[in-house]
């Protein structure tokens, strides 16, 4: 089932998010239904906040990326109560976008390398080292979980510049064309 995406100004993407508890009710058929939301969305990544729940789970898909960046082209991973152990000094920038901020993308600077705990959809725990755009997609909806978006993490003269179509978005005035929620 296709969930709608909840957009900038939601109060439900500022939230903090709670454990998944391991005996969640429907675990696989929310996930399921998160993966068809993204493809349907075309995106790369899907938290849980961004169907309105606050819980630690996000999804990553990076087939569509492949031709330009071929590390990504079986990423397909599930990341339930993920835990970021380390990050590297060495920052990358990149051009970011989200599906809860239709319209804007803007370079977003991050760890190049990153360490992560997580369970898998069958409850079994792996600890994983991601560099490059892997680490990017990852670092961007974890950020989703601590209740941030990649807004937050642009300059101040860059923000000032997206103020607007940030304020449009929260209050309404914005399309996408994939199933969402204001």
């Amino acid at each position: 089932m296709i969930l709608p995406i909840y957009l900038y100004g939601k109060a439900e993407l500022r939230r903090a998010t709670e454990e998944v508890p391991q005996d969640y009710p429907e675990l696989k058929q929310l996930v399921s239904d998160m993966f068809e939301t993204l493809t349907n969305a075309e995106g790369c990544g899907l938290a849980a906040p961004q169907v309105g729940l606050s819980l630690r789970l996000f999804i990553v898909d990076g087939s569509e990326l492949g031709e330009e960046y071929p590390d990504c082209i079986d990423f397909k991973q599930v990341f339930i109560n993920p835990e970021i152990l380390e990050a590297s000094e060495k920052k990358a920038t990149y051009s970011e976008g989200c599906l809860s901020l239709p319209g804007i993308s803007e370079n977003v600077s991050r760890p190049e390398t990153i360490t992560i705990r997580y369970k898998d959809i069958d409850g079994q725990e792996h600890t994983e080292t991601l560099t490059g755009f892997k680490a990017r997609i990852v670092e961007h909806e974890y950020d989703h979980l601590e209740g941030n978006v990649f807004t937050d993490r642009i300059s101040p003269i860059r923000k000032a510049f997206v103020r607007k179509r940030l304020t449009d978005i929260a209050k309404g005035k914005t399309v996408a064309k994939y199933k969402y929620k204001h």
